[in-house]
């Protein structure tokens, strides 16, 4: 390998890794049969100008094994709140109560658990885009390093690498949307 090109694929794996850390939280959110709070960590509310998490803009509880309550501060954040919530797919009808937000669990029917496993797919998607992202970035630093003088035969060495880097994160995504839908699938 060439000794003047040194591709970091420290980064490369820290930001793959990165990309599976988000699909278990999206995972999280896809609670099946419980409330949970983590089931709203990936809902975003249009909050003073940026999008902002809901448990930055009141609190999260679970009173209940099928309720989730949302003590929202600031009043006029209430509908945004609510609006998040229905748009965010989560299959969850938000009642408001002043500034408390009761979103009831509803029990998961066959139609409901199979959107679910969709949703759970379209994450898993999401995961494997951002794996190829890292992917080719780490593919054009080997190009220019190519067009920098770098030897054709420590070129395949480098993408080889990068290319067996990639396909194990995929591997793991596969694995854990498998997982995670039979979770789901499970009655």
């Amino acid at each position: 390998m060439s000794d003047d090109f040194m591709l970091d694929t420290d980064d490369l794996e820290r930001r793959m890794n990165g990309a599976i850390a988000s699909l278990r939280t999206e995972f999280a959110s896809l609670r099946t049969g419980r409330a949970s709070a983590s089931m709203l960590e990936p809902v975003m509310v249009d909050a003073y100008g940026s999008s902002t998490p809901i448990n930055q803009v009141g609190t999260v509880n679970v009173p209940e094994p099928r309720m989730v309550t949302i003590n929202v501060w600031d009043k006029g954040l209430v509908s945004k709140v609510e609006k998040a919530i229905r748009e965010s797919g989560l299959g969850i009808n938000p009642q408001l109560n002043g500034t408390i937000i009761m979103l009831p669990i509803p029990e998961l029917n066959e139609e409901r658990r199979t959107q679910l496993t969709k949703v759970a797919g379209q994450y898993a998607e999401s995961a494997r885009v951002s794996i190829r992202n890292v992917r080719r970035d780490g593919m054009d630093q080997i190009k220019k390093a190519k067009a920098d003088g770098m030897s054709e035969d420590d070129q395949k060495v480098w993408e080889g690498e990068v290319q067996d880097m990639t396909n194990k994160f995929i591997g793991l995504i596969d694995e854990q949307l498998e997982t995670k839908q039979a979770e789901i699938m499970q009655v």
